[in-house]
């Protein structure tokens, strides 16, 4: 009975949605200019579709869903995994991390 519990732990905590949560795991855009905003992509790619616009300061909470990568790569050549939450809409894709630091879920 035990073993059955623990598997549908698992199971169950494997498939559940990634929330944004208080705390650290959010990104904030930086180094755009104010009347610019930073493209979410499909894909790791600057020729992928954008999937988001992330205007400074006003882009919702943007949540860091796994490293930034490749890690081999310098910082800024790097390529983020993100979820943005804005109000009622979800969207998942991809920032380059020379565009995204490092902050406080609210």
């Amino acid at each position: 009975m035990f073993k059955i519990a623990l598997t549908a732990f698992f199971t169950l905590a494997i498939v559940a949605p990634v929330m944004a949560t208080s705390g650290p795991g959010c990104l904030v855009v930086v180094n755009v200019a104010g009347n610019d905003a930073l493209n979410m992509r499909a894909r790791p790619s600057a020729n992928a579709r954008i999937v988001d616009v992330l205007p400074p300061q006003t882009h919702g909470i943007i949540h860091l869903d796994a490293a930034c990568r490749p890690a081999s790569q310098p910082w800024a050549s790097r390529w983020c995994p993100v979820t943005h939450y804005n109000g009622d809409r979800t969207t998942k894709g991809w920032v380059k991390a020379r565009f995204v630091r490092d902050s406080d879920c609210p």
